[in-house]
C-alpha cells in the first residue's frame, strides 16, 4: 500500500507543478519607461558635465603654467626652475586625483539611482506577484535563456499598471 502511495504522489507531483502560475517580466523595459529614469539620467549627465567641466579648467591651468614655465625656464635660476617643476608636477597629481575621484562619485551616483528604481520595481513586482498568485516572476532582462510563454504570464504590462506608467 505505501508503494501506490508513493506511485500516486510521483504521478501527481507533475500536475501539482503545472497547476502554478508562472510569470516573466523585462525590468529594463520597465526601468526606460519610469520617468523616473529620465529624470536620473539627465542628473547624471549634468553631474557628468560639471566634472568635465572642472577637469577642463585644471587642464587648462596646468598648460598655460607649463607653457609659462618653459619660455623662461633658461633664464630661471635653478632653484626657482625646481620650484616650478614642483608646482606643475603638484597641479598635476590634483588633476589626475580629481578625476578618480569625480569617476567614483559619478559611479556612485548611478548605482544609488538605479538602486531606487529597482527597489520601486521590486516592490511592484512582490505586488503583482502576490495579487496574481504567482509562484515565480522571472526577470528576462537577467540573462535566462528560456522562458515558456505558455506556461509562463508576461506581467511586464501589470507591474508597469501597478507603477502608474504606459
Amino acid at each position: 500500500m505505501n508503494k501506490k502511495l508513493i506511485a500516486m504522489l510521483f504521478l501527481m507531483a507533475p500536475l501539482a507543478l503545472f497547476a502554478q502560475k508562472f510569470g516573466h517580466l523585462n525590468s529594463a523595459d520597465i526601468i526606460q519607461a519610469m520617468p523616473e529614469y529620465a529624470t536620473a539620467q539627465t542628473e547624471l549627465q549634468n553631474l557628468e558635465k560639471q566634472y568635465t567641466n572642472e577637469l577642463q579648467m585644471m587642464e587648462s591651468e596646468l598648460a598655460k603654467k607649463s607653457e609659462a614655465y618653459e619660455k623662461e625656464r633658461a633664464t630661471l635660476p635653478a632653484n626657482i626652475a625646481q620650484r616650478r617643476e614642483s608646482e606643475l608636477q603638484e597641479l598635476y597629481n590634483r588633476m589626475q586625483q580629481y578625476y578618480q575621484q569625480s569617476q567614483l562619485e559619478l559611479q556612485q551616483a548611478s548605482q544609488e539611482k538605479m538602486a531606487m528604481l529597482t527597489d520601486k520595481i521590486s516592490k511592484a513586482i512582490k505586488e503583482v506577484g502576490a495579487a496574481g498568485g504567482y509562484l515565480y516572476i522571472f526577470d528576462i532582462a537577467s540573462g535566462i535563456p528560456y522562458i515558456s510563454e505558455t506556461l509562463s504570464t508576461d506581467v511586464t504590462t501589470a507591474v508597469k499598471a501597478k507603477l502608474g506608467i504606459k
